[in-house]
């Protein structure tokens, strides 16, 4: 079966990452088009016994699980979700890859029962490479809801090979599904569908099968890479000349170019792309039956969510109630893990102590050091513990493809691409979380501005900050009170996005020139969150990771701050020259040196942005937080912060550099400092430039008032 079982495909599955149990009976791999329960199947087989891993070179992350069934181990391999294998994406190119030149034992194809003909275009190109396929017809519930009926038996009967229904969600069908896969892993289907070309194309397709090695493919496999290469899949060419090194298998590159025909490569891909969905349509044709009274509610809620009218309103109302929920939510467990912390200093300090360590020893660990990462964990873990479950939900119930869909034309006027606002959304929960979510666009160009323009939108690092500057300054009488300021920090959360839009606008005109790519956006139905699921995997694939990021970033900082708080030459500290250096264009900006020092100092991590502007001010040698807002705002006010002090502050906290979290996830995505360097450039020159602006065109217009 190809590379299975040798050196070579055992080698490319190591440099995955993946970690795999060497005592395996079985690799099962998992594909299937977005949005057809596939991850669902994956985590009812696996639970929690899974692992993620990277494909080398691409930032496409494949997950991995095992599951026992029958005395036997099986390892399930999740790949990503695609709609065809003609490698028009990464997603797609890593697929292909995986299923023709490590040839698991058994391939399982997720088809949406409510989509069938669609979803079978994806099946039948698998067919092609391997006869070990069992289709899972996925999502039988919602077909029955919409009055759709499938013959499985006829769809088996078909396709040649075996075929079993499931409500994975309630986990109805998945015994069969684990029997099928036994059975196919034992013996494969014998006379599986064979897609016929028109004959022009298979007298080409033979004279490709000619020039393979024989020792190295079967038949099948032969048939389907001659296919491709008379497609002019150059990648793949690459691929293949690749993996038949690693194997010690030489193929002469000219009779492989000669399969090439790149002039009648449209053509070719138009016969190949007609017969398979003229096959799909057949096939669906003979084995789906239509209720005549279908259930139906998802469109007529759909009319209303994706409306041009209510579609945005609500969109707000939706992220509103996220946002007030996580940072309402959040108070009370930062305040018991702030209190845990300040109690587990005080042991430490205790301690050491009690070891008669010197006084610089506690400051630099304990007040430096600890104290930092308590802040960072205090701050951060209790916001995103709670967002991203809530963020998890709305996209489980499958509401966040219609927020793509309400802002895809607005993207598109600003040369960005509509999946762009969801990774917006993720960059309100933490702007690392949201330059990772970047993956999900296709399009490499337009995957650079999304991550370019992530840091434009507030992280749940800098909403305390914002949320503590507008009660202070912007809540007073004039102000109507906290109504108020809720409604200011939402109009500076409304101009950051707007903000976003204009910078990709302008990335599109320069750096990154091209046309907005077209997308399918497939609207899924609405569908029962799996609330236990989403806890779990949020919590462990999302918050965890995100915050261990910045405890690695957190820690040198600590040192770094604590040391620049108590040493210093000529009666100062390096921090107060630092804040006299950087005073006459803080000035200028509306702010002071001590804020952009404390701007600068707070680059691992926004939470500490605020008390390293209170510790220099009250000439503390540590981190420092006052105990109520009437005494930050006194001090504050003592050292000349007026409302324009504040609405500049609040200007530079929205739009300045990303933190050392996001600037590293920025480097791991785009493997390149050029444009991690212009990611830290970006933010900060229009957050300079707009406190310019406003703070100087405030002061001339006071002159002439």
């Amino acid at each position: 079966m190809g590379l299975t079982n040798s050196s070579t495909g055992q080698a490319l599955l190591k440099s995955t990452n993946l970690v795999l149990p060497e005592t395996s009976d079985f690799v099962i791999a998992l594909a299937g088009n977005p949005n057809t329960g596939k991850s669902t199947v994956f985590n009812s087989l696996t639970g929690l016994k899974q692992h993620t891993g990277n494909w080398p070179g691409k930032t496409v992350a494949l997950s991995a699980g095992e599951y026992f069934f029958a005395d036997h181990s099986f390892s399930l391999i999740d790949l990503p979700g695609t709609y065809s294998l003609f490698a028009d994406s990464q997603e797609e190119e890593i697929a292909r890859d995986f299923l023709c030149f490590y040839q698991p034992d058994v391939t399982v194809v997720v088809v949406d029962a409510t989509c069938l003909e669609r979803n079978l275009h994806l099946a039948l190109q698998i067919l092609e490479i391997t006869p070990s396929v069992v289709v899972c017809v996925n999502l039988l519930d919602e077909a029955l809801r919409k009055g759709i009926y499938i013959d499985l038996d006829r769809l088996a009967k078909n396709l040649g090979i075996r075929v079993v229904g499931t409500n994975a969600r309630d986990g109805e069908g998945l015994d069969k599904l684990k029997e099928a896969i036994l059975l196919t892993a034992s013996e494969p289907a014998i006379s599986p569908i064979q897609i016929r070309y028109p004959d022009s194309l298979e007298e080409l397709i033979l004279k490709g099968i000619a020039s393979l090695p024989n020792t190295a493919f079967n038949e099948r496999q032969k048939r389907w890479l001659a296919l491709r290469l008379l497609d002019s899949d150059y990648s793949l060419a690459n691929k293949l000349q690749e993996y038949l090194s690693m194997a010690n298998l030489i193929v002469d590159p000219k009779s492989l170019n000669e399969l090439q025909h790149p002039s009648l490569a449209g053509e070719f891909r138009e016969s190949i792309v007609l017969t398979l969905y003229t096959t799909a349509e057949k096939i669906t044709r003979d084995v789906l039956k239509l209720n005549s009274k279908p259930r139906r509610g998802d469109h007529h809620f759909d009319r209303i969510i994706t409306s041009k009218i209510f579609g945005i309103p609500l969109m707000l109302l939706f992220l509103g109630i996220v946002f007030w929920l996580t940072l309402v939510g959040a108070n009370y467990p930062s305040q018991l893990l702030a209190k845990g912390f300040l109690w587990i200093e005080g042991q430490l300090l205790n301690f050491l102590t009690y070891l008669k360590s010197p006084e610089w020893i506690k400051g630099l660990f304990v007040f430096g050091i600890y104290r930092t990462l308590s802040w960072v964990i205090a701050v951060m873990l209790p916001p995103m513990a709670i967002f991203f479950p809530l963020f998890t939900l709305l996209e489980d119930w499958g509401y966040l493809p219609r927020i793509a869909f309400n802002l895809d034309n607005s993207f598109r006027l600003a040369g960005a691409h509509g999946k762009q606002s969801l990774t917006m959304c993720m960059g309100f929960g933490c702007n690392a979380a949201g330059v990772v979510a970047c993956r999900i666009i296709d399009s490499p160009r337009e995957r650079l501005i999304a991550i370019l323009t992530n840091n434009f939108v507030p992280c749940n690092g800098r909403f305390p900050t914002l949320i503590t500057m507008a009660l202070l300054f912007f809540s007073g009488p004039g102000f109507l009170g906290s109504f108020g300021a809720s409604l200011f920090l939402v109009l500076m959360i409304v101009g950051a996005v707007l903000v976003s839009l204009l910078v990709s606008k302008f990335l599109s005109k320069t750096f990154l020139q091209g046309l907005p790519s077209s997308f399918a956006l497939e609207l899924p139905p609405f569908r029962k969150p799996q609330i236990g699921l989403i806890l779990i995997r949020s919590l462990i694939d999302r918050t965890l990771y995100v915050l261990l990021r910045a405890i690695l970033v957190a820690a040198p900082a600590g040192a770094l701050i604590w040391i620049m708080s108590n040493l210093g030459i000529g009666g100062k500290t390096f921090l107060e020259l630092l804040s006299s250096f950087l005073h006459p264009l803080g000035y200028l900006m509306g702010l002071d040196g001590v804020i952009l020092a404390a701007f600068l100092l707070g680059f691992p991590a926004n939470e500490i942005v605020l008390p390293i502007i209170l510790m220099a001010y009250t000439s503390q040698g540590s981190l420092l937080e006052l105990e109520n807002l009437t005494t930050t705002k006194t001090l504050l006010i003592n050292n000349s912060w007026t409302n324009l002090t504040a609405f500049c502050f609040l200007l530079f906290s929205l739009n300045h550099f990303p933190c050392g979290t996001t600037l590293l996830t920025i480097k791991k995505e785009t493997s390149s400092w050029q444009w991690t360097i212009l990611s830290f450039l970006l933010p900060t020159i229009v957050g300079i430039l707009s406190c310019l602006f406003i703070a100087q065109g405030i002061r001339l217009l006071t002159l002439f008032i």
